[in-house]
C-alpha cells in the first residue's frame, strides 16, 4: 500500500509537528516549502526525533510548473497535507492583496496539480476564523460563517468554497478542511517547537519569550471585551493533539470510510481560554511573573470562540490529550532550550 504524502509547509511549526506525527505512524513524507518564514533546519531536528530524514523542495508554491515538478518526481502519492500559507491577522489587514495572492493560488495550484496527477486526499489546513464573530458558541461544523474580521480569514473562507466547488466537480477526489483554532506547545521532547524566523505575533511565543527576556513586555491586546476578564478567549490545542488529528483525517480517508467528498471538522479542546488566563497559566507552570500591560484591541481580532469537536471525535477517533497547562509548560521548555542554544 502507497503511503507517501506531500506536507507543504513542512518546515513551518504545524507542518513540523504533523511530520512527526506521520512519520511515526507509518508514513513517508516529503515536503514543500519556500521557507520565507521558516528554516530548513527543522527537519534535522525532525530527523533527531523520528530517526528519518524528510526531503524538502524549496519552492513557492504560486509556481504552478515548478509545483508540477515536485508531482511529476514523486507520482506514488497518497495524499497532499496543506499548509503552506501567510498566517498573520494582523500583517493580512496592513496587505491584503500579498494574502490574497499567495494563499488562493497557492490552493489553486495544489488542486490543479492533485487532479491531473490524481492523487485523491487532501487535507486544508483551515481555521476557526472562518466563523467570525459568532453569535452562537462553541462553534459546530455546521455553525454559518459570519464577515471575515481580517483578510486571512477571508482566505481561509475562500479555500474552503474552493475545495467545495472542487469535490462537487471531481467526485473521485475527497477533501477535508480541518478548522483548527489556536495551536501552541511544542513537541515533548524539547526538540522541536514553535520557532518562526519572523518577529512571532502567536501570544504563546510571545508570552515565553518576555519569560525568557527576549522581549522586555507583552501587552494584551483589548481588555474590554465582554468575557468574564476583559479579554479575547481563544480555544487553545497542543500542536502535538493537532499533528495527530491531520494522520487521522488521512487514515480516514484512505481506508474509505467517508460519506462524503467534503468533510469538515472542528479541532480544539472545547473550552475557552482568556489571554488573561493563559499568561496566568504560564506563570503557574514556570513558577515566575510575566512582565504584561493591558492595551486597546487590535483589528481583525474576533471577541471569543471556542469549538464543538464531537463530530471529529465520532468519525476520527479524534480526542485532545493535553490541557492549556500542558501548552504552556512543553512551550516553556521549548523556548528555554532554544533559547539556550542560541546564546552558546
Amino acid at each position: 500500500m502507497k503511503n507517501k504524502v506531500l506536507v507543504t509547509g513542512g518546515c513551518g511549526y504545524i507542518g513540523s509537528h504533523t511530520i512527526v506525527d506521520l512519520l511515526d505512524n507509518g508514513f513517508d513524507v516529503i515536503s514543500a516549502d519556500s521557507n520565507i518564514n521558516s528554516d530548513e533546519q527543522i527537519l534535522k531536528d525532525v530527523e533527531a526525533v523520528t530517526g528519518k530524514m524528510v526531503k524538502n523542495y524549496q519552492v513557492d508554491l504560486c509556481d504552478l510548473e515548478k509545483t508540477k515538478a515536485i508531482f511529476r518526481e514523486n507520482p506514488d502519492l497518497v495524499g497532499v497535507i496543506h499548509f503552506a500559507a501567510l498566517k498573520s491577522v494582523g500583517e493580512s489587514v496592513d496587505k491584503p492583496l500579498w494574502y490574497f495572492n499567495n494563499n488562493l493560488n497557492s490552493l489553486l495550484n495544489l488542486l490543479t496539480c492533485i487532479k491531473e496527477f490524481d492523487v485523491k486526499h487532501l487535507i486544508f489546513s483551515s481555521s476557526c476564523s472562518v466563523y467570525g464573530n459568532a453569535e452562537d458558541l462553541p462553534v459546530t461544523e455546521n455553525t454559518p460563517f459570519e464577515e471575515a474580521e481580517s483578510p486571512y480569514a477571508r482566505t481561509k473562507q475562500m479555500g474552503e468554497h474552493m475545495l467545495k466547488d472542487f469535490a462537487r466537480a471531481n467526485p473521485n477526489f475527497n477533501l477535508i478542511p480541518l478548522r483548527y483554532f489556536n495551536p501552541a506547545g511544542a513537541h515533548e521532547s524539547g526538540l522541536i517547537g514553535e520557532s518562526p524566523i519572523n518577529v512571532s505575533t502567536n501570544l504563546v511565543p510571545v508570552i515565553t519569550e518576555v519569560g525568557i527576556g527576549k522581549r522586555e513586555k507583552m501587552t494584551v491586546l483589548g481588555s474590554d471585551y465582554d468575557t468574564r476578564d476583559g479579554s479575547c478567549i481563544r480555544d487553545y490545542i497542543h500542536v502535538m493533539d493537532l499533528a495527530n488529528a491531520h494522520t487521522k483525517a488521512l487514515q480516514f480517508l484512505m481506508s474509505g470510510k467517508n460519506e462524503n467528498n467534503f468533510e469538515v471538522f472542528n479541532l480544539g479542546i472545547g473550552e475557552g481560554a482568556s489571554v488573561l488566563e493563559v499568561i496566568h497559566a504560564f506563570e503557574k507552570v514556570a513558577g515566575k511573573k510575566l512582565n504584561y500591560e493591558l492595551g486597546p484591541r487590535r483589528a481583525g481580532d474576533v471577541v471569543a470562540i471556542y469549538s464543538n469537536y464531537k463530530k471529529a471525535a465520532q468519525l476520527l477517533g479524534w480526542e485532545p490529550k493535553r490541557n492549556i497547562e500542558d501548552i504552556m509548560r512543553t512551550a516553556w521548555e521549548w523556548e528555554k532550550k532554544r533559547t539556550g542554544e542560541s546564546m552558546v
